[in-house]
């Protein structure tokens, strides 16, 4: 999610003030089958990568608007684990600090939300913006790939064969 979020902060800044901060979690559902570029869903959530606190002095999450952001949110696994993390490690760092210390909201943004049943839940205080709903398709992004000139070729490819079939 860091391209969208990278996104979004340019039209979330207000003029005149300090650009907002991004942090990158770094969280997989998803496994490579072998022998193909196809992934299927995996059965659980690996931390790959998370805030180090330590690093972020007064910086940290408490008080703050967070927003979580992703490009698709297909079994929402990943987001509620996500969210169900980020909160635990708020509510640590709320022990060490006064009882008037303002609240954190968490919300999330994703570019696609996939029209289907979802595995997980996020709390009902959390925040939701699905940029799009789309169906249970995969969705190659174009900052994703390794060779944009042949996304566009393939993309392009896709866009002839399903104009042939609407018309048949």
């Amino acid at each position: 999610g860091f391209f969208p979020a990278r996104v979004l902060r340019t039209f979330l800044k207000t003029k005149g003030s300090k650009n907002i901060p991004i942090q990158a979690i770094g969280l997989s559902l998803y496994e490579e089958l072998p022998d193909t570029t196809v992934e299927q869903v995996g059965t659980e959530v690996i931390r790959t990568q998370w805030l180090d606190f330590s690093t972020l002095g007064e910086k940290s999450l408490v008080g703050k608007r967070v927003l979580i952001v992703d490009e698709v949110d297909d079994t929402r696994k990943t987001l509620g684990y996500a969210v169900s993390e980020l909160q635990k490690d708020v509510q640590e760092q709320y022990k060490h600090l006064p009882a008037d210390t303002p609240p954190t909201e968490f919300a999330i943004f994703v570019v696609h939300n996939k029209l289907k049943e979802k595995a997980a839940g996020i709390p009902s205080d959390v925040k939701y913006f699905p940029g799009a709903e789309i169906e249970d398709i995969w969705v190659d992004y174009p900052w994703e790939q390794q060779d944009i000139i042949e996304h566009t070729r393939l993309a392009e490819e896709d866009k002839k064969k399903q104009a042939s079939a609407s018309q048949q």
